[in-house]
């Protein structure tokens, strides 16, 4: 616009915008965005993703645990009288009543459903030419069945299946095929079986032979011997046994042939339905359905009064649930170190930020910006980052870890995402326009609250013992660990800079200078001022404590395992034959030298032995003849028995009469000392006894049970000449079994024939790995035994779920050391930059940058392990180690070195080698810019 006189006025135009605020902080540093965002959708999965995984793996562990004990013990089993008129279409409809009543309450696995009835009585073959296993043995037995959908499971291979009984005809049966070829059964045999209570001769005619088609199927267990025939080994009673099937429409012959009969129906619970976290629920369920409303209410819907439902369920499930309580607090430990140390982490992060940007907000707040204003844009500008991020890391860990329960991972996310979304605008809260010394007042109430809290968690963890089973994850057992790791870290804060000052003023009397000066920084944070830094302390020393914990809890369980199985074992191998065989001497020789055995003995046992006292009054009591005292006693000490001194076991010759030296049980010894006492052997021949020691336990017996007498060989057989005889070998060392084992087939004389080939044979088509050795003997190793104690799907999830934790965890502190370095480089770049002006050489940087990092990480390792071993000490006592264990022993957890050491060694190493690679990255290429600086473009 022109006024009259010519002058141009400007024409006011649109209003001016100022630039929006998120958008120009973004682009004005993307890289501190993509890295803000990065750390929190690491973060924030991490948080989803643990509460997930441990979820999965209870419950995967769960179903597993439980698929191993089979479908028979995993079942409802209902049972019922056989009626007159029932029939296989009555028993189908009886099946589809439970299945429907009882799949209201559980999730049915309906490919293992099984049906069908049973006779109650099984009957003698008195056929002429049937097989006997002597002329003084029983006659071979059938028991017969009615299975529904037999020929689903079986094949058949020569005749027909069976048709209904006709009056007065024999019953028709099928057989297998390989009990046929064994008790000797043709097709068209009538199996006479004798008479029944009214006179009438009870007769079956075989009509079909079959094949099972998987023997090895747990579907068959509780059916009889329906594969084969089975040997029954009772002593003086062994004989061979089948089992037969009828046609649906035969029950009233299967009652009138067994006399009774039952019928039954099989509900397997499907595994997959179990979920750990509602075991006490699948309990009630299971104990209302076997004795409570719903066991009424299943024999009304059926109209069956005397409908009796079982299962092993319910002891399954009790067993599992001490198994998993016992693991909840070492699963819970791990992911809460983990958020422990990414807390710290966060923080970390937010002080980094607030000090890169505080002369920005200070300026801010200086030229008139209110303090709710800035925060609330630096709460949008979080917002703009995080929020995509944890979204998108919940969204991950949801789709990836699919879960019935997600509301722990979605509340822990949620929590993860505040932390990180509101951890700088509150840092940056704290800022004052001037800066004022820190209050040491408020610092020291601070420090004092947490130990005191501290010390009442530990103290009530103490008083409250071990964890009982149903009580859930014990809060204090997992927080306790983590407190003594933040008091440990708070104490090292007032403690570190104040020594690594002193090394430095040492260091500074020398003639380098690379030791003073990192040392002088390390005891400086980022500003230069003479404070601790507490952050990056607590995330080391809450990643070293937790892992340190944990893992000396495992080794803890690992290592009692180990010894209660040699216990059980009685060495690291032990071998057993039945009564009327020996260990022959080439067995016992070539064995003993066997590569990594340290020491073996032969020995016999007779357990049925007699003390008789100085009273005349007669004991039972087992008698261990030891062949060499001196390996029985290394053996002994391996297992950590009471110890002995095996020169006390050396006899003197003499006639019967002489005294033999004698290692006796704690409740004979008094007996021994009241005057001459002897033992007494099954033959009727005594032996004197002296006493040479008094011990509780003994390798050849772990668990006696009753007082025991143990001798030594050479003396005992001058004056019993018939106990010169071996049953059991035991060794220490590391001794591979199958070699033993071997070893003792080639040396175990003849051949198993007669009866003792026969009971080998049945073993191993039931499925039983003999080894190829004869009927009777065995070969026992505590690494198998242990391996099998160990062979517990909970407790390995939560193994695996620590380690995972634990890792997590190391990189957690890793960053927070990465983070401390960060904060201190520009001061740390202009000073290299300065020092290689005057001729320091880029080697003597690095050293410079180490000794400046490598003081805090090292005293962080060194205290997180001396926190771990105190938190062991303090707490492992609340572990139950026999759940973990497998087995009932009376240890607990204590501090052991080595898994202290590796965690700790580990951590620290990663740190040093993260604090190098980025120091050769990012730190050469700071400081060449820096000298750049000035020069023309």
């Amino acid at each position: 616009m022109t006024t009259r006189t010519g002058t141009r006025v400007p024409t006011p135009g649109p209003a001016h915008r100022p630039a929006r605020w998120v958008r120009t902080r973004l682009r004005a540093n993307p890289t501190a965005a993509l890295l803000v965002a990065g750390l929190a959708f690491v973060t924030v999965f991490l948080a989803a993703a643990l509460p997930l995984l441990m979820d999965r793996g209870a419950d995967t562990a769960l179903q597993d645990f439980v698929r191993r004990s089979g479908p028979d013990p995993t079942s409802l089993q209902a049972t019922s009288r056989t009626r007159e008129k029932d029939n296989a279409s009555e028993l189908g409809l009886v099946q589809r009543q439970l299945t429907e009543q009882a799949g209201r309450r559980l999730t049915l696995d309906q490919a293992g459903l099984a049906y069908g009835a049973r006779a109650m009585g099984d009957h003698s073959m008195s056929n002429p030419g049937y097989a006997h296993l002597s002329d003084k043995e029983p006659y071979p037995v059938l028991g017969l069945l009615y299975l529904h959908d037999l020929a689903a499971r079986a094949t058949l291979t020569d005749g027909t299946w069976p048709t209904t009984a006709t009056d007065g005809g024999p019953l028709p049966i099928v057989i297998s095929a390989k009990a046929a070829e064994t008790i000797h059964i043709r097709l068209g045999d009538v199996i006479d079986i004798g008479f029944d209570g009214s006179g009438a001769r009870r007769t079956t005619v075989v009509v079909g032979l079959y094949r099972v088609n998987d023997p090895q199927d747990p579907f068959w267990d509780d059916l009889g011997c329906p594969a084969r025939a089975c040997l029954n080994t009772k002593p003086d009673h062994e004989h061979w046994m089948t089992s037969g099937f009828v046609d649906g429409d035969s029950l009233p012959a299967l009652v009138r042939w067994g006399a009774t009969a039952e019928n039954f129906w099989r509900l397997p619970v499907d595994p997959a339905s179990l979920r750990a976290d509602r075991l006490d629920e699948t309990r009630d369920v299971i104990s209302s359905l076997l004795t409570g409303r719903d066991a009424t209410a299943l024999g009304e819907a059926v109209k069956r009064a005397d409908l009796n439902t079982t299962s092993g369920l319910f002891e399954i499930l009790t067993l599992a649930d001490e198994r998993y309580q016992a693991s909840l607090p070492l699963s819970a430990i791990g992911p809460a170190g983990v958020a422990g140390v990414a807390t710290v982490v966060l923080f970390l992060a937010a002080v980094l930020t607030t000090d890169r940007r505080a002369a920005e907000i200070r300026l801010l707040l200086a030229r008139g910006g209110s303090r709710t204003g800035v925060l609330r844009r630096l709460l949008a500008e979080g917002a703009v980052v995080v929020l995509p991020a944890a979204v998108l890391g919940t969204a991950l860990a949801l789709v990836l870890l699919p879960t019935p329960r997600w509301e722990r991972a979605v509340l822990s996310a949620l929590v993860a995402t505040l932390i990180a979304l509101l951890a700088f605008p509150l840092r940056a809260a704290l800022l004052r326009t001037r800066q004022r010394p820190a209050g040491g007042r408020r610092r020291l109430v601070g420090e004092l609250t947490v130990l005191a809290l501290t010390v009442a968690a530990v103290a009530e963890v103490r008083r409250r013992g071990v964890g009982h089973s149903g009580a859930g994850v014990d809060p204090l057992l997992v927080a306790a660990p983590l407190l003594l790791a933040v008091t440990g870290g708070l104490l090292l804060a007032r403690t570190e800079p104040v020594l690594v000052g002193r090394l430095a003023t040492l260091a500074g009397r020398g003639r380098g200078l690379i030791a003073f000066l990192g040392l002088s920084r390390a005891a400086r944070d980022g500003s230069g001022r003479r404070k601790p830094s507490v952050l990056p302390l607590l995330a080391l020393l809450i990643a070293v404590t937790t892992t340190g914990f944990g893992a000396t809890v495992l080794d803890t369980v690992d290592h009692v395992r180990t010894r209660a199985a040699r216990i059980a074992t009685g060495g690291d191998i032990g071998v057993a034959v039945p009564d009327y065989a020996t260990l022959t001497e080439s067995f016992t020789g070539a064995a003993a030298a066997l590569p990594g055995v340290r020491a073996a003995t032969g020995v016999w046992t007779e357990p049925k032995a007699r003390f008789v006292g100085a009273d005349h009054d007669d004991t039972e009591a087992s008698l261990v003849v030891v062949s060499d005292p001196t390996a029985y006693a290394e053996i002994a000490r391996t297992l950590g028995a009471d110890g002995f001194d095996p020169a006390k076991l050396a006899g003197t010759p003499g006639g019967r009469d002489t005294p033999v030296p004698a290692l006796v049980s704690r409740d004979l010894a008094g007996r021994l000392a009241a005057g001459p006492s002897r033992v007494r052997t099954l033959n009727g021949n005594d032996l004197h006894l002296t006493v040479a020691g008094v011990v509780g336990a003994t390798p050849a017996l772990p668990d006696p049970g009753k007082p025991f007498v143990v001798v030594p060989a050479g003396p005992t057989w001058e004056r019993l000449p018939d106990a010169k005889r071996v049953n059991q070998w035991f060794a220490a060392g590391d001794v591979d079994p199958d070699l033993v084992r071997a070893t003792l087939r080639d040396n175990s004389g003849a051949p198993p024939v007669g009866l003792a080939r026969l009971i080998a044979d049945n073993a191993t088509a039931g499925g039983k790995d003999a080894h190829g050795l004869p009927a009777g003997y065995t070969v026992h190793s505590s690494r198998e035994a242990a391996a099998a104690l160990g062979d517990d799907p909970l407790q390995h999830a939560a193994g695996r779920l620590f380690w995972y934790a634990a890792a997590a965890g190391a990189g957690y502190a890793l960053l927070a050391v990465l983070l401390t370095l960060f904060r201190a480089a520009a001061d740390r770049t202009a000073l290299l930059a300065r020092l290689r002006t005057m001729g320091l050489r880029p080697r003597q940087g690095l050293a410079l940058i180490l000794t400046e990092a490598l003081p805090q990480t090292l005293a962080a390792a060194v205290g997180g392990g001396l926190v771990a071993a105190a938190a062991v000490a303090l707490l492992g006592g609340a572990f139950d180690i026999s759940s973990l264990v497998g087995a009932r022993v009376g240890e607990v957890v204590t501090p052991t070195l080595l898994p202290v050491l590796l965690p700790t060694a580990g951590l620290a190493l990663l740190v040093g080698l993260g604090v190098v690679v980025e120091t050769l990255v990012a730190g050469r290429r700071q400081v060449a810019t820096e000298l750049r600086a000035g020069e023309e473009p």
